[in-house]
Formats: C-alpha cells, structure tokens, sequence
C-alpha cells in the first residue's frame, strides 16, 4: 500500500505537532510522549503497533524538534509515515540500551510530561520512575484536536459512511429464518472488506433475545420467523477512519406493539439528529433522544449513552452523554444512536455517524432508519 493511500499529505502532519506542541505549551507541559495507537497515527501516520520494546514520539513544547525513538529493528514501521518527509529525527535503539533515557533526554525544562492513554503500563512505570512522576494524560491536549475533522477526515468518514450504508442495504440476501447469527455474520464481514474496508472492527447480529444485549456479537443462535435483528457494524477505511451504523430488521411482519415501540426509537433518533448544531451542549443532544422515550414510558429500556465521537478510533470524543457540557463545534464527528432493550425479548437500535456543520449537522449515513421488514 503506498504512503499516499495510507495517509494524508506530510503537511499535514507537521500542522498537527506544531499544534500539539503548542497546546502543550499553553497546558504547562514540558512535553508530551505519544506511544503507538491513534494518537501516534494521527500525528505522524503511523501505523507502528505496541510492543516490549519502547516506540514512542517525543514533542518537546518549546518549540524543539518532535523526535521519534525507536528500536532500530522497528524502524521499518516507520517507513509509510511522514517521518520521512517531514525530516523529523529518528533515534533507533538497540537491546542493553535504556530508551527511557533517550526519552529523558529529549525533554526539556523539569520534565513535566503528558502521556498518550494508549501507552502501555510496561512503559509509563518505567517512563514514571524515569521523571520521578506520574506523568498526566495528554487526552486533554491532543482531543482538542482530534475531535475537530478537518475536510479530509470527513470525506473520509463520508467514504466510511457510503461504503457501510452499501453493506446494509444487502441486508436481505443473508438475514432469513433458518441462518445461525454467525453465519450471517460471516456474510457481513466479507462484504464489509468487499465495500472498501480494510477490515470487518466489530460484526453485531443480535437476534431475537439477543438484541437485548447492545454488546452483544454473534452466536449460533438460528434466526427465526418473527425475530427483531439488530445489526450494527463498522470498520476502517483508509486512511484509518471508521464507520459505525446500526440498524434494526424484522424477520416477516412484526407484532404491531413491537413496531410501535420502534416506531418511537426512529423518532428519538431523529429528535437527537435535528438538536445537533454548533453551540449545542453534547448532553442536549443526549437529552431530545431520552426525553422523548421518557414520554412514552421507555426510559428504562434506554441504557447506554446516547452517541461516541468517531474517527481514526470507533470510540472517541465528545461523547453525546448526560453531564457533558461540550458545546458541539463544526467539524465535530459521533455517532447517534438511541437503543431500547428488553431483556429476554428483544431489543433495537437506530445509528448514524453525523458531522457538525456551521448551522446543524450532516449524516454521513443515508439508509432509511425504520424497521425494515425482510421476509420471513
């Protein structure tokens, strides 16, 4: 895969540390130290993965160079970042060597750090001890950024959205009485990498008693005549952006207070769609989606938060959540998705990935949202 499919233009990356870098500055750090994971991708498009050995990113907050440790038979997962490109140094290391002590040297002032909190434990203990502190996280530093797209990160997630919304509406070819929940699932997958993904991150296929359960997978449960179905899946595109979409399917003509009920789930998930504007605190959002179910005695049956930020992670910030007081900015990107369970029964869920624009939101996903009816 080239460099030039797996991530944006070097400039950009050299805009976002010298944003972090200045964030860091105006947060009191000395610097911040970003180990593999989505932080260390979207700041360098790096694809490097965690391992015993130490890989991590150093951005000094006085205006020094970002530096890279790293162990030198790890350098080639360097190689399709903007490191190259972007002339960032390169400190490789070898085994008997203490890249903690690289890292220590490379910090400026008295050491006051801020770490990724994807960095693994085997890491911070030793990073802790190094600096004689527990560092501080630097999700307050880097969420400022992560959590405004940029229009290249939303035709990412617009790409994301399409080619997920493709695999739904092939819903009918594989979900019919008589296929277990893995079997279909099976389907999915293949037509997820099908559309364009670069891999199937999460297959729900809830059948039934099922549905009830919002985490659960799949199973080898038979799929039968009269079931409620809750699909909800997503995965990466490049370059790393996720979809997410859920949707709820009735095998042959459901019971009528059933539909009812989802009937109201559809209208909740669309309150919280229309409330999304700029300005607009996460927790209202939350709010239109709860109180209308509220209203129509289904509070208890809604269980979870109502939206997740989205992005290079499935799971990331603002959270559309009670208590959170984000104000919604342009450029802002989560999922909204309102579910009603009902444990032992049945159980639905309605959910698209929307981005915050000057005067309300865009949907990135187009399938109808109603309880679609396959046969039975």
């Amino acid at each position: 895969m080239s460099p030039a499919a797996s991530r944006f233009p070097a400039a950009r990356y050299g805009e976002r540390l010298t944003h972090a870098a200045g964030l860091g500055a105006a947060a009191g750090l000395d610097a911040l130290l970003i180990t593999p994971g989505p932080d260390l991708r979207y700041l360098l498009g790096s694809r490097a993965e965690s391992f015993e050995r130490l890989t991590c990113l150093v951005v000094p907050t006085d205006g020094s160079a970002a530096t890279v440790v790293v162990p030198r038979l790890e350098l080639a997962a360097l190689r399709d970042s903007a490191v190259a490109e972007l002339g960032v140094p390169v400190h490789d290391w070898v085994d008997g060597q203490n890249p903690y002590a690289l890292v220590a040297d490379l910090v400026p002032g008295s050491g006051h750090i801020a770490v990724a909190e994807a960095m693994p434990a085997l890491h911070l203990v030793p990073l802790a001890a190094k600096f004689g502190a527990v560092p501080v996280l630097a999700t307050e530093v880097i969420r400022q950024l992560r959590m405004i797209k940029d229009a290249d990160e939303i035709e990412a997630l617009r790409r994301a959205g399409a080619a997920i919304d493709r695999v739904h509406a092939r819903m009918g070819e594989w979900l019919r009485p008589g296929r277990t929940e893995a079997q279909v699932a099976a389907d999915i997958t293949a037509a997820i990498l099908a559309e364009g993904h670069t891999e199937a991150a999460f297959v729900i296929v809830g059948s039934g008693p099922h549905g009830a359960d919002p985490h659960h997978e799949v199973s080898d449960r038979v799929i039968a005549r009269g079931d409620i179905v809750v699909i909800d899946i997503g995965g990466p595109v490049e370059p790393g952006y996720n979809s997410d979409s859920t949707r709820t399917y009735s095998i042959g003509d459901p019971d009528p207070a059933v539909a009812a009920r989802i009937a109201v789930l559809e209208a909740a998930q669309q309150a919280a769609v229309a409330a999304v504007a700029p300005g607009v605190r996460a927790e209202d959002v939350d709010a239109a989606a709860r109180d209308l179910l509220a209203a129509e005695g289904l509070a208890e049956a809604f269980v979870h938060r109502t939206g997740h930020g989205i992005g290079l992670s499935v799971h990331e910030e603002p959270y559309i959540v009670g208590g959170n007081t984000e104000p919604l900015r342009p450029g802002m990107a989560f999922s909204i998705e309102p579910g009603i369970y009902f444990r032992g029964e049945w159980g639905a869920r309605i959910e698209d990935i929307v981005v915050v624009t000057a005067d309300g939101c865009e949907s990135v996903n187009r399938r109808p949202h109603e309880l679609t009816v396959l046969p039975g």
